[in-house]
């Protein structure tokens, strides 16, 4: 093995070592994370010593020839306890810390007995590829060889054993990891198998050296790798999935957003978008943009277009929870579409006449009627709408429904039954969908009138939604209403990477993600933006 091949595989798992070296400064107390970062940081070591261009240096810079090589078993040795120790670790139990004391010693023992048998053997002519075969013979030098190897070869072959047992027991990405540990740690066997075989036949007059300089390294790189991977995808793994999963809910409320972002936009509702940020921290800026605009829409929700789309929706694909999201893909389409229309003002003196133009007037002078007659209150005259109609008493005024329709106010009178003839604000005039031939949308047959914003609506299949508790509405089939502690409870907004789930003012928990492809698919999405005016997204 040259000694690119030593560098490389030994930045690798350094690498993997600088990954959990800030987990490990948080939490210098956890075993778990101690035994973790000693299987990478020995076994980068172990390829680090056992770099020819490094066994030159170590030697050279002390002055004793050969002296990498203990150096370099005394790090495999304490490679194959760190294993050891990480498996039993992992496994835990009621004698971990005792199991794990006794690897860590017998292994210390390893090691005090390698430098022992170094400094009582000869080792003068440096090699820095076949030591293990060339002084195989060489008495105190060769016991050394012998006991590193086979420390090594124990360590791994019980490591291989437990993760592979233990893999059957277990699944997902702790079974992915335990699985390529123990092929890792086979190869690492395969290492020591190798040059043990090497040094037997030397022992028996024959040369194979070749499997101590050829084999033997690239079954000790490949076991180092697929090690380090074993380690690593337990700890990785579960954190990619869930960038995953944040970066496919990030993008399924991309057409939310951008239904929103008028109003985001507009009322500086929507902090920086965050350039160099993980998944999830993009999925909460986004979520947290549309939980802002939707908390800023709350008051121009329309709870008759919830309760029409929601019956159509129902009856069309039978999902309660779908229906649900495509209604409120609706009601937000058309509440953002309301905000982005112009206000009229507040104050009375720039309020149009019949002509369409302000009239100023002084401070305590009334207002003129059409024509210059006086306002009401003072001669008996109407004041006018911009059209020129007179405009409804307050107590007069019927509420308007989703697509033009009106609902008496209690004890007043009835209505025509067909929607087309309701009278609006202006006189008798067909609702334009009607005229168009478009039939309107039908209410649940059990469901009773729904309210202003800001009431509780009925939930799916019969179970009230919470609301408001200062203004409930009678629940289908004499459902009891929710306390108003419940109800505050329930009007929590939580978020998840599922795309996010938001209690809405008149209706329950909403899957927003549901709400996003409704607003991209549905047909009745589609059919209430016709209706309503509002612009596809």
């Amino acid at each position: 093995m040259n000694g690119l091949t030593n560098y490389v595989s030994c930045s690798v798992l350094w690498l993997g070592l600088a990954v959990k070296a800030p987990d490990l400064v948080r939490h210098r107390h956890d075993p778990y994370l101690r035994a973790i970062c000693a299987v990478l940081g020995l076994a980068g070591l172990c390829f680090f010593l056992g770099a020819p261009p490094t066994i030159g240096a170590v030697n050279r810079l002390s002055g004793v020839a050969n002296l990498a090589a203990p150096l370099t078993y005394a790090a495999i040795t304490a490679y194959g306890a760190a294993s050891q120790v990480l498996i039993v670790r992992w496994r835990g139990g009621p004698d971990v810390t005792r199991t794990a004391r006794r690897w860590i010693t017998a292994y210390t023992g390893v090691i005090v007995g390698i430098g022992a048998a170094f400094a009582l053997g000869d080792a003068p002519v440096e090699r820095r590829t076949d030591l293990d075969t060339y002084y195989a013979t060489t008495p105190f030098i060769a016991e050394m060889i012998v006991l590193y190897l086979v420390a090594h070869l124990i360590a791994a072959s019980v490591t291989m054993v437990s993760a592979l047992r233990w893999a059957r027991q277990v699944t997902g990405w702790l079974r992915a990891g335990l699985l390529t540990l123990g092929v890792g740690t086979l190869g690492s066997a395969g290492f020591s198998a190798a040059k043990l075989v090497a040094v037997a036949a030397r022992w028996s007059g024959r040369d194979w050296s070749a499997l101590d300089t050829a084999v033997s390294p690239a079954a000790a790189g490949l076991g180092a790798l697929l090690t380090s991977i074993g380690i690593l995808v337990p700890l990785t793994g579960p954190r990619l999935a869930q960038w995953r999963r944040a970066g496919r809910a990030y993008a399924r409320l991309a057409p939310l957003e951008r239904e929103l972002d008028d109003v985001l936009t507009r009322r500086a509702l929507r902090l920086p978008r965050p350039r160099w940020a993980s998944p999830p921290t993009r999925l909460m800026w986004r979520q947290t943009s549309i939980h802002n605009a939707l908390g800023h829409l709350d008051s121009a929700y329309d709870p008759l277009l919830y309760a029409d789309t929601y019956a159509a929706a129902l009856h069309t694909d039978g999902d309660p929870s779908q229906a649900e999201a495509t209604a409120w893909a609706a009601v937000i389409a058309a509440a953002a579409h309301q905000d982005r229309r112009p206000h009229p003002p507040t104050d009375p003196a720039q309020q149009p006449t019949a002509t369409g133009t302000p009239v100023p007037r002084t401070e305590g002078a009334p207002l003129p009627g059409p024509g210059g007659t006086p306002p009401p209150g003072a001669d008996g005259a109407q004041l006018v709408s911009p059209v020129g109609a007179p405009l409804l008493d307050a107590a007069e005024t019927p509420r308007l429904g989703a697509v033009g329709r009106q609902y008496p106010e209690p004890g007043g009178t009835p209505l025509p039954a067909d929607p087309a003839q309701q009278p609006t604000a202006t006189g008798t005039l067909p609702d334009p969908a009607r005229a168009a031939g478009a039939p309107p949308l039908p209410l649940p047959a059990s469901a009773p009138l729904p309210g202003v914003t800001g009431t509780r609506l009925p939930g799916p299949a019969g179970t009230p939604s919470p609301g408001l508790a200062s203004a409930p509405l009678p629940c289908p089939a004499g459902a009891p209403a929710p306390s108003p502690g419940a109800v505050s409870a329930a009007r929590q907004v939580s978020v998840g990477h599922g795309g996010g789930r938001a209690v809405l003012p008149v209706g329950g928990p909403v899957d927003l993600g549901r709400v996003a492809d409704a607003l991209v698919s549905s047909p009745l999405v589609a059919a209430a933006r016709a209706v309503n005016g509002v612009r596809p997204v």
